[in-house]
């Protein structure tokens, strides 16, 4: 059975924007796109170890800050010539809540 944890108001976030859940583990990437969905993803980009909560949301794309690796946050899969995967945490919205999955905050590494 999945646990989820409420970890913050969806308006906490802003439109295209990302928040950091930081745990003793390391840091997950909590981002809302324009039309208000939400990914989960780790905060370190497979290439170069970029901050992907710093890089640019578009679509359900983000853009690492570092060296514009793009990924598709639903599946964490780097697009075009890139060969890459960020991990993906599942994330749900509740009466406008963000609820992320426990076992996301354990397994962070």
């Amino acid at each position: 059975m999945t646990r989820f944890i409420d970890i913050a108001a969806l308006e906490d976030i802003p439109p295209q924007g990302a928040r950091v859940v930081r745990t003793q583990h390391g840091c997950v990437a909590v981002f809302r796109t324009a039309d208000d969905r939400v990914f989960a993803l780790d905060d370190r980009c497979p290439h170069k170890g970029g901050p992907l909560s710093e890089g640019i949301v578009h679509g359900t794309q983000v853009t690492c800050p570092l060296h514009n690796w793009v990924f598709e946050m639903a599946t964490g899969q780097a697009q075009g010539a890139d060969d890459g995967m960020v991990a993906t945490h599942p994330v749900r919205v509740e009466g406008g809540r963000i609820w992320l999955d426990a076992s996301a905050i354990r397994r962070v590494a």
